[in-house]
């Protein structure tokens, strides 16, 4: 359903993608090529890297457009609350998590069995969080248990 080039397009319904502001195009675009395998479709302008079946965008910042009005684009801030989190699906978490320490990630903790899968935490280089988890449980009906109310 892409268009030309790879690049999401669609010539008939609509492609999903993730776009995220970044501060340095090129290290975010070569984290997503390098971590998680990503081609890149455009080098820049905006950034476009296809992740399996997936395009996450990228692009610096800025203050309005005509288009979005009142609306300032900027990457996280350390100690930012977290309202939205990119969600990796892997088939061997152990393998993955091997990878991607190779490559320099540092993850909030080492992976964690939670019955219904087994998952962990990364974060990119403007800090977006990424939630990476394995299937487990969940293909057999266990379920996590559920948070701890506060």
């Amino acid at each position: 359903m892409p268009g030309q080039g790879g690049f999401p397009a669609p010539t008939e319904g609509l492609v999903l993608t993730h776009f995220l502001t970044v501060r340095d195009v090129a290290v975010s675009r070569d984290f997503y090529v390098n971590v998680l395998g990503g081609e890149v479709i455009l080098e820049e302008n905006p950034a476009t890297v296809k992740v399996a079946n997936s395009w996450i965008i990228m692009n610096p910042g800025g203050g309005p457009t005509p288009d979005k009005p009142d609306i300032v684009l900027t990457p996280p801030s350390p100690g930012d609350p977290v309202s939205t989190f990119l969600n990796v699906r892997v088939a061997d978490i152990n393998a993955f998590y091997a990878h991607a320490t190779a490559q320099g990630v540092r993850f909030l903790t080492e992976p964690l069995d939670r019955k219904a899968e087994i998952r962990c935490y990364m974060r990119d280089p403007d800090g977006y969080l990424i939630e990476v988890g394995q299937a487990t449980g969940l293909l057999q009906g266990i379920f996590a248990d559920p948070p701890a109310s506060g």
